[in-house]
């Protein structure tokens, strides 16, 4: 189903990125097929007579204020701009390479049909830049919309929109206008042929094909025009221009200025309009107009929209779920035993705890963690199993649900058949530069280049080495962290009990709490370094690969980034919470790092509060910094190019001019979104069981995100070229298997992490009061060592009263036969746990695949509306094709008649003759 394009002019704006990884036709540079050579060079020789009527001659410079400043169009105010080219001569060269590649490549492009007019840098505001207007008139349109298989419509659709659902009347403070959010109406659409032209609506050439169509066409010629011979290889393409600074810029143009509507003859400013009901942060709480958005950016980038904004729906639910089971737990908090014992000065104020470290730490009394038991209890207590499989059940809802919302923007994007097979044969220029071999394709059965396996074999094993030391320098830092935890936690032990002016704040910043927020900030700010470095180092060994696809290039990339960021993100949160304090040893026989540093310990209530510390500080300081990055980074570049070119302010230059200064997207300004997208996706899902309000912050963040997105796109960034796709790609795999791998690691921390299995044990099978069953639990979990079996280097300096300290663990006391092993709870404890998280994962993975099973990934009613769509276009161009056939007839049978006519009147003259 394709949204009407004919006869509106809002629809005449539709791009997505100049370099982004391309998918389908809207690769950049490719080998040029025999059929494209065709198209490009020999297609229409009635265009020849008509070029020239176009070619830019030697005429003097016009002046700027006889045009206005937001015209789109070249100067005689008829013809459309729909692409711009910028460069800068290079005066110290009398004989410029570049010089002479920008003539054959403007020559050649004349050659396939494109206007082009060329703006001296006279008219400039910095006075250097040339600018290279292009055109595309309606017999490139016709013919490369043909080839490119754009679909447009053919008839007005009869199917009946989606009944309204139960109370969307209480929505409608969330809803755009009508003509915001479905700006068309919809059709039934059929790949446009050139010989089937009156079976299409076109009621306006100017304006029939939207103008993400003709961004589209303009960029396939650019990316397939040759622009010369060098080494005896044919060189073509916009990108290798780009890349060797023949031109500075390619880009389509805004609509307009972003703060205020077109003033006539321009087209509808859809850019404006995306500006007040999309990049507006009053707006957050509407809906966004997601077709509008497809019109103006493409799919590619309107499909990333599409599931960032349903991600954020699905959030709200998990949100508010989590937020129910925090106000449980700060509802029970008070009523919560453990913490009620530890904070009693006769029960927790009488028990002495062991040593923290060795030597300079002395004996402490358990209530002195008061507070951090209770804040514990917020996010350790009952509801933490159920809500960790909760979101078990909740991600798979999310996926299946997002496969029907994709199927159902396929179909309404026109994306039913839209398949990306040709995106392997889509030759990046990097590779083909590099090939010294050729071979016949094996499909198009025509020479390519080719590189053997043994010419990459070693860029391979450099890549496979690179990653893996990064991803071993990430540990070594995530070690060191360790290590400067383990050796500040002694100073801050005893410099807080030697400073009087702590003592009021020692009930809520103990050692331990100091210890992990610092070490988790420290740990925060070399993730950011080491990323920051990874990225330029990743995207430069992937390029030494020498990919021979976009798309190779893309996966190649995705690959090393999702690993290294995993690791980099989640390392920390994976040590904490499944290894630290588990091997830990008991007091007298304590395990060291490098037989230096002895391990951590958990608190006594356990170590989820550190772990929720953890991702608490990673996860909003990585939103926080994106956030400010995103939004800042652009605008400061723009005020620089703005600054040089001799103003600040847009209202003083061209639309061209405006457009050139502004950032470019970038080859992976999508990439990094979804990279963005999936790694809060991973926090939100793999440690969501040590932090229910994670759903809620990555909620907020997304409300935030989605209009800084919108901003930065729609105000600070050039129009992307148009490109399709019909889904997130790969991510979606990705998705999938963070999806598959949280179930695991929840399981694990509320086994191993929380403290709720061993209550469960002692409230079932050792409690010894039927009316307060958890009375008891405190001292239960706390072992007993002697301090006589100290060794001497590690024992206090100071000598105490008391002959015992307390530990937790579950083992025997000093006077057992068998003292300081396991003792036989441990054992009940530990298979506790191997139990729960069997069950749980069986559980939540039968829940799994049953709704997935039950769940179609294709809505019944879509597959419904694709059938009838499908059932009218063969309906229709059948009678098409039918009544031309009978047209034909009846002008065969006519001239038919006439001639037998002829040849009577010829033979009744003849007889007359004779």
């Amino acid at each position: 189903m394709r949204v009407m394009t004919t006869s509106s002019p809002c629809s005449r704006s539709r791009f997505v990125h100049r370099s982004s990884i391309q998918t389908g036709e809207e690769q950049g540079t490719e080998r040029i097929s025999n059929r494209e050579a065709e198209y490009i060079f020999g297609m229409n020789e009635s265009l020849s007579s008509r070029e020239t009527s176009f070619l830019i001659s030697e005429e003097p410079a016009f002046k700027k204020d006889e045009q206005s400043k937001d015209s789109i169009f070249f100067r005689d105010g008829i013809r459309q701009i729909d692409f711009v080219l910028s460069y800068v001569d290079d005066l110290k060269k009398e004989a410029d390479p570049k010089a002479e590649r920008r003539k054959e490549f403007e020559q050649n492009l004349r050659k396939t049909g494109l206007e082009l007019e060329i703006e001296d840098k006279r008219n400039s505001e910095d006075g250097k830049t040339y600018f290279v207007k292009i055109h595309a008139p309606w017999e490139v349109l016709v013919t490369y919309a043909e080839v490119l298989g754009i679909k447009m419509p053919i008839k007005e659709s009869d199917i009946p929109l989606p009944e309204n659902i139960p109370f969307s009347c209480m929505l409608e403070p969330l809803k755009l206008p009508k003509n915001v959010k479905h700006p068309h109406p919809e059709y039934f659409t059929a790949q446009f042929t050139r010989h089937r032209q009156e079976l299409f609506l076109i009621e306006d050439k100017s304006s029939f094909f939207p103008s993400s169509s003709r961004n589209r066409i303009v960029y396939y010629i650019l990316s397939r025009c040759p622009f010369g011979v060098e080494d005896g290889k044919k060189k073509f393409g916009i990108e290798r221009l780009l890349t060797s600074n023949t031109y500075s810029s390619a880009y389509p143009l805004h609509d307009g200025q972003y703060w205020k509507p077109s003033e006539p003859p321009n087209p509808v400013n859809e850019r404006y309009t995306l500006c007040q009901n999309w990049a507006r942060f009053s707006y957050f709480y509407k809906e966004q107009p997601l077709d509008l958005i497809r019109d103006y950016y493409g799919e590619k980038i309107g499909m990333y929209f599409v599931f960032l904004g349903f991600y954020t729906e699905m959030l709200s639910f998990a949100a508010v779920v989590g937020l129910a089971c925090f106000i449980y737990g700060l509802l029970s908090m008070d009523n919560n035993s453990s913490s009620t014992e530890i904070c009693d000065p006769k029960i927790g104020g009488q028990i002495i705890m062991c040593p923290l470290c060795d030597l300079v730490c002395d004996y402490w009394r358990l209530n002195t963690t008061c507070l951090a038991s209770k804040i514990s209890h917020l996010f350790d207590n009952e509801s933490t199993v159920f809500f960790a499989i909760f979101m078990g059940i909740w991600v798979t809802l999310f996926l299946e649900f997002w496969k029907q919302r994709q199927a159902r923007m396929e179909y309404e994007w026109d994306l039913v058949d839209f398949e990306e097979e040709q995106q392997q044969l889509q030759l990046r220029p990097e590779f083909e530069a590099m090939c010294k071999h050729r071979k016949i394709n094996a499909v198009t059965k025509e020479m390519e280049p080719y590189m053997p396996l043994y010419s990459r074999l070693p860029w391979y094993f450099l890549s496979g080495a690179t990653v893996t030391l990064w991803m071993a320098l990430v540990i070594a830092c995530m070690v060191a962290v360790i290590v400067y935890r383990l050796s500040v936690f002694a100073t801050f032990a005893s410099f807080m009990e030697s400073e009087a002016s702590f003592k009021h704040v020692k009930s809520f910043l103990t050692p331990q709490i100091t210890t992990s927020l610092s070490g988790s900030c420290l740990n925060f700010i070399v993730i950011l370094i080491l990323n920051f470095f990874y990225e330029k180092i990743s995207a430069w060994i992937t390029k030494m690969e020498i990919p021979r696809t976009y798309q190779e290039y893309e996966s190649s990339l995705t690959l090393k980034m999702f690993l290294f960021q995993f690791v980099n993100f989640y390392s920390s949160c994976f040590y904490v919470a499944f290894f630290k304090g588990k091997f830990v040893g008991y007091p007298g026989k304590y395990t060291y790092l490098f037989n230096v540093w002895r391990s951590e310990e958990c608190d006594p209530g356990g170590c989820l509060i550190e772990l929720t510390t953890q991702l608490t500080i990673i996860m909003t300081g990585k939103q926080i910094f994106g956030n400010i990055k995103e939004a800042i980074y652009p605008m400061v570049l723009n005020w620089w190019r703005r600054r040089k070119a001799r103003t600040n302010s847009e209202k003083l230059y061209s639309r061209w001019e405006q457009d050139h200064d502004l950032e470019t997207f970038g080859s992976l300004g999508l990439f990094y979104e979804y990279l963005e997208t999936v790694i809060q996706f991973g926090f939100v899902t793999l440690f969501v069981a040590s932090f229910p309000l994670a759903p809620l912050l990555a909620l907020l963040n997304n409300i935030i995100e989605i209009r800084v997105d919108a901003w930065k796109l729609t105000t600070q960034y050039r129009r992307p070229v148009a490109a399709k796709a019909h889904s997130i790609g790969v991510w979606q795999d990705i998705l999938y298997g963070m999806a598959v791998l949280s179930v695991a690691t929840n399981a694990f921390i509320v086994a191993f992490t929380s403290d709720i299995i061993p209550r469960l044990v002692y409230y079932y099978a050792y409690s010894k009061d039927a009316t307060a069953p958890m009375k008891g639990y405190v001292n239960d979990s706390l072992s007993t060592f002697l301090i006589a079996d100290f060794p001497n280097h590690t024992a206090p300096w100071e000598k105490r009263d008391f002959t015992t300290c307390r530990y937790r663990d579950y083992r025997y006391p000093p006077d057992h036969d068998q003292k300081y092993f396991h003792n036989m709870q441990y054992w009940h404890v530990l298979a506790a746990k191997m139990t729960f998280i069997i069950v749980m994962e069986h559980v939540v993975f039968l829940v799994k695949f049953l709704l997935a099973w039950m769940i179609p990934d294709v809505p019944k009613d879509v597959l419904e509306r694709i059938k009838r769509e499908k059932l009218m276009t063969i309906k229709i161009l059948h009678d098409f094709e039918l009544n031309k056939l009978k047209e034909n007839l009846r002008a065969n049978s006519s001239e038919l008649a006439k001639e037998v006519l002829i040849q009577e009147n010829k033979t009744q003259l003849a007889k007359s003759t004779v």
